[in-house]
């Protein structure tokens, strides 16, 4: 594949830097983002969408090698007509969550990162432009014929897919058959908390469920209920997964975070101040960092 990024650095960051936070508090939804965009808007940009909370910090990188930085890839999908009720789509937490992780990765480590960040779907020319790419709730996605076609070229160029905000069993049902379709000579396997992925910049301990991201509502609740889960289609979704899939070297090709929210962690870190320290600093930006790190040096 074509990578643009030749090298990845990523510096020793202590958690405690995250406190260095831009959070200015009371944000709220506020009407934009992820309540108006249709599964085809025309975006290739987080830049191009109002966001819902702040405005976001800006940066540029040296004159002439702008395109040689890592950039935060999403994927636009389609949901399947009969999908799973609660599950969501494919612009949820756009576009606060992926510009709040960009500036975090230029901030917090050595990696030059593309400010703008990008929309892509799986069928353009340019995916493999893009090394690391990311799903949101894909509970109820559903790929078309050329889509199967272009991400299992992907993956077996050496692309990295991350999905993540998924919750109970229905719509990891539906996620994995999805995936068969794509590669179906694979089977997830659940990763060990002994695995560097959760060790590589951040050490982050030896219990998955101590990770777990819910939704900022939920997480807010839970400094007085204790809960971090959330309920989807009858279930408690108590138990976070962490699941992969690999190719025939070892490699890992896929990553699911199922039973948490990275995504709100990424993307409410300025609206609330429980939930940013409890959950943004704590479990979705250090698991998030680690991920990326591990699939742009492996």
């Amino acid at each position: 594949m074509k990578w643009l990024l030749a090298l990845v650095l990523f510096g020793c960051v202590a958690s405690s830097v995250l406190l260095a936070q831009r959070f200015r508090g009371g944000g709220g939804y506020g009407g934009y983002g992820e309540g108006w965009l249709s599964e085809d808007a025309p975006v290739r940009t987080a830049r191009e969408v109002p966001t819902h909370s702040t405005e976001f910090a800006r940066w540029t990188n040296e004159v002439g090698f702008e395109k040689d930085v890592f950039t935060f890839t999403r994927v636009r999908y389609h949901r399947h007509y009969s999908g799973a009720r609660r599950a969501g789509y494919c612009f949820t937490d756009f576009p606060d969550s992926d510009l709040n992780l960009s500036y975090r990765l230029q901030q917090l480590t050595s990696l030059k990162v593309d400010p703008d960040c990008r929309v892509i779907n799986l069928t353009d020319p340019d995916l493999t432009d893009y090394p690391f790419i990311y799903m949101v709730e894909p509970g109820a996605m559903h790929f078309d014929e050329a889509e199967v076609r272009a991400l299992r070229k992907y993956l077996l160029s050496g692309g990295f897919f991350m999905a993540d905000d998924f919750w109970g069993p229905v719509q990891w049902e539906n996620f994995e058959r999805e995936m068969k379709r794509v590669m179906p000579e694979r089977e997830f396997v659940e990763l060990p908390m002994e695995h560097p992925i959760f060790h590589c910049v951040f050490d982050l301990g030896t219990s998955k469920n101590a990770l777990q991201t819910p939704n900022y509502a939920t997480g807010e609740n839970s400094q007085y209920t204790g809960v971090t889960w959330e309920y989807h289609d009858g279930e408690e979704c108590r138990e976070m997964h962490v699941r992969a899939l690999f190719d025939q070297k070892g490699h890992i090709m896929v990553i699911a975070c199922h039973n948490t929210d990275n995504g709100d962690g990424w993307e409410r870190e300025q609206e609330y101040q429980y939930f940013f320290q409890t959950f943004s600093e704590k479990r979705a930006y250090p698991l998030g960092i680690n991920i990326i790190f591990y699939a742009m040096t492996h």
